[in-house]
């Protein structure tokens, strides 16, 4: 479950990365390139091709042999690994690892290809353009690549700690882990959230009035 929804955070970004890049690279293509039926298909893809995939790791490691039972942490990420025991099948192991290595360059490394291939464009595009289009196209990206690299940076801290094995102690990897679960789905419908105008008015009014009714009471 958790690595699905990691690659399906993933996805679903690129989708969002071609979707600004229609938008402010191809306007007048839009509604014809991104129809209802062409965003339902990225979606779903976006979801259940990443929990498929993890599946048959899943039925993989179901197969290796457990010597061990506690994980260092609170939750069973890549480290559930260290469990199996050393002297279980090795070419289980090995495809296990190649296995893992597919699966993050597809759902991970295309995706921030994607991702950067439609920037590129977009700030080409927009650096051609007039100030208010490059203003516009900034407040658009904004908060999509704040979400990205917000994102991106908390998911390495994972990969680089399985595929280094490196030692940390339970305080930080506590902290690690709550940042990826908590602290990531807080944080993004809070960047876009104060995006959309009807919400960033609501809190203004709401931080304006409040004063004044302290004031009169």
């Amino acid at each position: 479950m958790f690595y699905s929804f990691g690659g399906s955070e993933f996805l679903l970004l690129a989708v969002m990365a071609y979707d600004r890049y229609v938008a402010i690279c191809k306007p007048l293509q839009y509604s014809a390139i991104l129809r209802r039926r062409t965003v339902g298909i990225f979606l779903a893809v976006s979801w259940f091709l990443p929990f498929c995939c993890n599946a048959a790791a899943v039925a993989l490691s179901a197969r290796q042999k457990l010597c061990r039972f506690s994980i260092n942490g609170i939750l069973c990420s890549s480290t559930v690994h260290s469990l199996h025991c050393q002297d279980s099948n090795h070419a289980l192991r090995v495809a296990m690892s190649a296995y893992g290595l597919v699966l993050l360059f597809h759902l991970v490394v295309l995706s921030l290809v994607l991702i950067l291939f439609s920037y590129i464009r977009i700030l080409l595009v927009s650096y051609q353009s007039s100030k208010e289009v490059r203003r516009k196209a900034a407040q658009t990206c904004l908060p999509h690549l704040m979400i990205l690299i917000n994102f991106s940076c908390l998911c390495s801290y994972d990969v680089i700690l399985a595929k280094a094995k490196i030692h940390v102690s339970r305080t930080t990897q506590l902290i690690m882990t709550f940042q990826v679960i908590m602290y990531h789905p807080l944080f993004n419908p809070f960047v876009y959230g104060l995006k959309m105008k009807e919400i960033s008015k609501h809190l203004s009014a709401h931080f304006h009035l409040e004063p004044q009714l302290n004031a009169s009471v």
